[in-house]
C-alpha cells in the first residue's frame, strides 16, 4: 500500500490546456488616463508619434520615400494620415490586436530602433483616452502588392479586420481616424487639436500640417540664422515668452554635440526660492517629451528654465518625464558646465549684466560656488553681502579689514553690528542661506586672510571698560542686577561704548543659547530627564547684558538705592536689549518684559520713589 502510495505520487500529471489573459480595455484606458497619463492631450502626441515613427521606418529602408503627416478634424472626428511604413494583414492581427506590441520591433528594424520616438508599444492605445472608435487603414510599403487592410475597434475590447479594394489607399502609409467617446469631442475641436499639435510637434523633422496649415518651426529658434545678436537675443525673449510666460534677463546656449542635446536656457527676471523645483521643456527628437522635467539641471541652477531638443535621454513608460541613469547624469553636469562658462565669462567681459544678474539670482551663484572654488574666486568681486560696511563683496570688505569677523545668524548680526560698527570691527552678516560656508572658504581663495567668527567675549573685548573707581561704586547696583537676571541664564557688565543713544547690549553666542534651551528643558521635564538633562550641563558661556555707562539713563538708574526699582529697571533694559536684537523671546522672557512693564507703570503712578 505504501509502495504503491509512493509510486503514486511520483507520476506527473497532464499538463493543463493554456490560457490567456482577459483585458478588460474599459479599465486599461481607465488605468491609462488617471495613471499613467497626467491629461487626455497626449492621446495626439502618441498619434503624431506613431505616424512619425512609421515615416522613419519607411524611410529606413527608402532613403527617398515622402515625409509627410497630415491631421484633419471635422465634426468630432479627426483623421492623422501618414507617408510611413504601413502594415499588411497578417502585421494587423499580429500588432494592433495586440496589447504591448509594437510595429517597430518587426524584423529587419532593430538597427533602427534609435531613430524611434516610441519605445514601449502602447500608442494606439492611447487614443481611446478620447475615442470610442478607432479605424485604421494602411498599405504596408515593405509589400506594395498585398491589399489595404482595414482595422476597426471599440472602446469594449472588440475588434474588426478586413481587406479594401487597391483604391481605398492607393500609396504606402497608415490613416487613423478618431470618434470622440461622449464627452470627449472638445479633445477632437480643430482648435485644440492644432494648439496641441503646435505644442508637441513643432520641432518634427517631417512636413507636418493640421488642415493643411504648418505647424513646424524648424530650425529651432536657438538654430536659426539672425542680421545680428540683437536680433537673436529678441527673438529668444520672444520664445521663451511663449513657452513659460516671462522675458528672461538674458539667453544661455546649451549645446552638447556628444549627448545629443541642443537647446537654450533662460534667466528668469525675478528671484525664486532654492527650494522651489524648475521645470524644463525637454524634445524628443522633436516631439515634447515633457514639460515638466525636473532633474535636467544641477539644483544649483534653480535660475534659467530650459527648453532642450535631445536624442539620448531615456524617456520613462508615460513618455512625459526622464528616466534617471548614467546618460542624463552626465548631461546634467554638462549643462551645468555650460551655464558656469557664462558665468565666467559674463565676469570677464561684461560687467554690467553680471550686476544685473547678480542683483537677481546671486542666492544661485553663491550655491554653486560652495562646492566650485574656482567660481569663487571669479565671482569675488562681484557677489554681495551684508556687513557693517553696507553691502559689500568679500572681495572689498576685505581690503578694509585685516580680519573678517562674522557671525552664523541674522539675529547675532542685529546684536552687534551697531555697536561693532562704532568701535571700528567689520563684521559680515552670515546668517543667509550658504554665506557662512562662503565666507569661511574665503582663505582658499585669497591666501593671507584671516576669518573669525564674532562671538560675546570677543565683542566685549573691544568695548571700553570704565574707571576701576566708578565700577567699584557701584558695586552694589550691580549686585542688585545680577541677582535679579541670573535665574535668566544671563550675566551683568559694565562698559563704556558708542553709540551713546544704546543703553544696553545683550550679547549671546550659540553655546550660550544651548545652555538656556537646555536649562529650559530640565526646569520642565520629569525627574529622570531633568537628571539625565542636568548631567549635559556644559561650562559654555553665559549671556550677558552689557550695560553702556556713557548713556545717560543707565547713569541715572546706577544711582537708585532701591533693589527693587533697580531690578525693575535692569529686567526693562534686558527686555528692550532683546527686542532691539530682534531675538525670539522665552516664556520666560515674556514673563518678565510684561512684569517690568507692569511694576514700572505701578511705580510710575505712585509719583515715584525717594530713591
Amino acid at each position: 500500500m505504501d509502495s504503491q502510495t509512493s509510486q503514486s505520487s511520483q507520476t506527473p500529471h497532464p499538463p493543463l490546456p493554456p490560457h490567456s489573459f482577459q483585458v478588460d480595455l474599459r479599465g486599461l484606458v481607465d488605468l491609462l488616463s488617471h495613471h499613467l497619463y497626467s491629461s487626455p492631450k497626449v492621446y495626439l502626441r502618441e498619434l503624431l508619434q506613431n505616424a512619425v515613427d512609421a515615416v522613419t521606418a519607411r524611410r529606413a529602408e527608402q532613403p527617398d520615400a515622402p515625409a509627410l503627416v497630415r491631421l484633419r478634424t471635422a465634426d468630432g472626428v479627426l483623421c492623422v494620415e501618414d507617408s510611413g511604413i504601413g502594415l499588411t494583414e497578417s502585421d494587423v492581427h499580429e500588432l494592433l490586436a495586440t496589447i504591448g506590441r509594437s510595429s517597430k520591433r518587426a524584423e529587419g528594424l532593430q538597427e533602427a530602433r534609435s531613430g524611434f520616438l516610441g519605445q514601449f508599444g502602447i500608442g494606439l492605445l492611447a487614443a481611446f483616452v478620447v475615442a470610442e472608435r478607432i479605424r485604421v487603414v494602411s498599405r504596408s510599403a515593405r509589400t506594395p502588392d498585398a491589399p489595404p487592410v482595414e482595422w476597426t475597434a471599440r472602446d469594449d475590447g472588440s475588434y474588426t479586420v478586413r481587406t479594401l479594394p487597391d483604391a481605398a489607399r492607393p500609396e504606402p502609409g497608415t490613416t487613423v481616424r478618431l470618434t470622440a467617446r461622449p464627452g470627449a469631442a472638445e479633445w477632437l475641436a480643430p482648435e485644440r487639436v492644432r494648439a496641441l499639435a503646435r505644442d508637441f510637434g513643432a520641432l518634427l523633422p517631417y512636413d507636418v500640417r493640421v488642415d493643411e496649415e504648418p505647424i513646424g518651426e524648424l530650425p529651432a529658434p536657438w538654430d536659426r540664422p539672425y542680421p545680428s545678436p540683437g536680433a537673436r537675443r529678441v527673438a529668444l525673449a520672444r520664445h521663451c515668452h511663449e513657452q513659460f510666460g516671462f522675458t528672461p534677463l538674458d539667453s544661455i546656449d546649451l549645446d552638447v554635440p556628444l549627448a545629443g542635446v541642443r537647446g537654450v536656457a533662460y534667466v528668469l527676471p525675478s528671484a525664486v526660492s532654492p527650494a522651489q523645483r524648475a521645470t524644463h521643456r525637454v524634445h524628443l527628437k522633436g516631439m515634447l517629451l515633457t514639460e515638466r522635467a525636473e532633474q535636467l539641471l544641477p539644483d544649483w541652477a534653480f535660475f534659467v528654465r530650459c527648453v532642450l531638443d535631445t536624442d539620448s535621454l531615456r524617456p520613462t513608460a508615460s513618455r512625459e518625464s526622464l528616466y534617471e541613469d548614467e546618460t542624463l547624469a552626465a548631461v546634467r553636469d554638462a549643462l551645468g558646465e555650460r551655464i558656469r562658462a557664462w558665468l565666467t565669462g559674463l565676469a570677464a567681459g561684461d560687467p554690467e549684466r553680471l550686476a544685473a544678474f547678480l542683483a537677481v539670482h546671486h542666492l544661485g551663484v553663491k550655491s554653486l560656488a560652495r562646492h566650485d572654488r574656482g567660481m569663487l574666486r571669479t565671482m569675488l568681486p562681484w557677489l554681495p553681502f551684508e556687513t557693517t560696511d553696507g553691502r559689500l563683496s568679500l572681495e572689498e570688505f576685505a581690503r578694509r579689514h585685516p580680519v573678517v569677523h562674522f557671525t552664523r545668524s541674522v539675529e547675532e548680526f542685529r546684536q552687534v553690528a551697531p555697536i561693532a560698527s562704532a568701535q571700528g570691527v567689520g563684521v559680515v552678516n552670515g546668517g543667509y542661506t550658504y554665506d557662512s560656508e562662503l565666507i569661511e572658504a574665503l582663505p582658499s581663495v585669497r591666501p593671507g586672510t584671516v576669518v573669525a567668527e564674532l562671538d560675546a567675549d570677543t565683542v566685549t573685548a573691544h568695548l571700553d571698560g570704565v574707571d576701576p573707581g566708578v565700577e567699584l561704586a557701584l558695586t552694589g547696583f550691580l549686585a542688585a542686577a545680577r541677582a535679579r537676571l541670573d535665574p535668566l541664564g544671563c550675566d551683568v557688565v559694565l562698559r563704556a561704548f558708542h553709540p551713546l543713544s544704546v543703553p544696553a547690549l545683550h550679547l549671546d553666542d550659540r553655546s550660550a543659547r544651548h545652555e538656556q534651551a537646555r536649562a529650559a528643558a530640565e526646569e520642565r521635564a520629569d525627574d529622570l530627564w531633568a537628571g539625565i538633562l542636568g548631567s549635559l550641563r556644559g561650562s559654555a558661556p553665559r549671556a550677558r547684558l552689557v550695560l553702556n555707562h556713557l548713556n545717560p539713563l543707565i547713569r541715572r538708574i546706577g544711582s537708585l538705592d532701591d533693589p527693587e526699582l533697580i531690578g525693575t529697571a535692569v529686567e526693562s533694559l534686558y527686555g528692550q536689549a532683546l527686542l532691539m536684537a530682534q531675538r525670539p523671546l522665552r516664556p520666560a522672557d515674556s514673563a518678565l518684559l510684561n512684569r517690568a512693564f507692569g511694576d514700572l507703570l505701578e511705580w510710575a503712578t505712585r509719583g515715584g520713589t525717594d530713591g
